[in-house]
């Protein structure tokens, strides 16, 4: 018995002398190229390692220490832990424009932008950039989305268009404007969104699938490998003017 376990011992050993060299060596040793190459495998398990761009930084070295973890098994985006910008909106569901004005208002402009006071302006867009800036600080906002993030329609031009899925950027009509949230689940005829300004509140929200005009997932995020949105029971009011 002494014995199994000191060659267990060993073994753990070695395994994260392994694990460790893996982690600090590539910089050291390998090519650009061949960071590369070892980014495209991380991020095809699903570990994300930031830009494929061959440089060993902080991203990379957590994309492999999650890999390590995992025993090199693939993961799915939108399975066992949440996805990060979901993650962070769902800290503040429940909170009220007017009730929680100040707690709101902090933490709209904690990603070093921010529209304004969400009591007196239109704050949708300032949620979804929230989320997306603090959970993912290297995604681009490309033209007219960097220029005005605030301006629903403008999340039509973020990363890559996507079906409908969990933690998708849904983008809707209404009237001239629009409205934009995270896409949580659906029924029959509505898509359940996760969003700010509804109802003047971080609320999850029916809106009517008639509505939707497009959905966009982050550059710098994996694709989930299924393309699925949960089923959700058709409960409660639909959504037609978030306010």
């Amino acid at each position: 018995m002494q014995k199994d376990n000191q060659e267990a011992a060993t073994r753990a050993a070695a395994d994260a002398d392994m694990a460790a060299l893996m982690v600090s060596a590539p910089f050291q040793a390998n090519t650009r190229e061949s960071i590369r190459l070892v980014q495209t495998g991380l991020k095809g398990l699903g570990h994300d390692p930031g830009p494929l761009d061959g440089i060993w930084g902080k991203r990379t070295e957590g994309a492999m220490r999650a890999m390590l973890a995992t025993a090199g098994k693939p993961v799915l985006a939108d399975a066992v832990t949440d996805l990060p910008w979901m993650a962070e909106g769902k800290r503040f569901l429940g909170r009220h424009e007017i009730r929680d004005n100040s707690l709101l208002r902090k933490w709209l402009k904690s990603d070093g932008k921010t529209l304004g006071d969400p009591m007196k302006l239109p704050w949708c867009g300032d949620f979804v950039e929230t989320c997306i800036r603090l959970a993912l600080p290297g995604e681009s906002f490309p033209g007219a989305l960097g220029q005005n993030p605030y301006w629903a329609r403008n999340w039509l031009r973020l990363g890559a268009e996507i079906a409908p899925c969990y933690g998708a950027v849904v983008v809707f009509e209404r009237g001239s404007g629009g409205h934009v949230g995270f896409a949580v689940g659906e029924d029959a005829t509505t898509l359940h969104v996760l969003g700010g300004n509804q109802s003047n509140a971080v609320t999850i929200a029916r809106i009517a699938k008639s509505r939707l005009l497009g959905a966009r997932w982050p550059a710098t995020f994996p694709r989930p490998l299924s393309i699925r949105l949960p089923q959700m029971t058709a409960g409660g009011a639909v959504s037609t003017n978030e306010a």
